[in-house]
């Protein structure tokens, strides 16, 4: 796997300061998108142990609320598996920060419905994931005034009690 950028100081993707993760590849290649040029895998530095230290070491501060996935398609297989061991290790040393993932795919139909029918990897990942913002970013629903989402079909789901619950649970911010 491949990353874009990480950010050490963040506001603009989640709640508080945080550290992102901006993964390389993704296949939805929407119009209007951000970071256009994180669609390809190769682009950017191997996400290698090292990163995964800095990261961890970012992260261990206290005004640090907690990491944000994004890119790039984190869900993207090849990137749920190089995002995986470096989740595990963030709930293990900071269980008290939370995890957002930004994807373009719709979490009840892409996500519940195949992914994690498909990928064992896709379960244990979202065991360690707080908050999803599903949806692919659509340019005719921009709306600069939204709080963590680029376009109004983007929902702030709150992972752990959608799965409990089994029906979509939107997260309060």
């Amino acid at each position: 796997m491949n990353y874009a950028d990480i950010k050490e100081i963040d506001i603009a993707n989640g709640p508080g300061v945080r550290v992102s993760v901006f993964v390389s590849g993704c296949n939805h290649h929407c119009k209007g998108c951000f970071n256009e040029c994180a669609w390809d895998f190769n682009y950017g530095q191997k996400f290698t142990e090292e990163t995964m230290d800095t990261i961890i070491k970012d992260l261990d501060k206290d005004y640090i609320s907690g990491l944000t996935l994004l890119g790039g398609e984190p869900l993207e297989y090849e990137n749920q598996k190089g995002l995986l061991p470096l989740v595990k290790k963030v709930k293990e040393k900071y269980p008290e920060k939370n995890i957002w993932c930004y994807t373009g795919f719709d979490f009840e139909k892409d996500v519940m419905g195949k992914m994690k029918n498909t990928w064992k990897e896709t379960n244990e990942l979202l065991s360690y994931i707080d908050v999803v913002v599903d949806g692919k970013f659509e340019e005719d629903k921009k709306d600069l005034k939204l709080k963590f989402r680029g376009s109004s079909n983007q929902r702030i789901i709150d992972v752990p009690e959608t799965i409990k619950e089994d029906r979509i649970i939107k997260y309060d911010i």
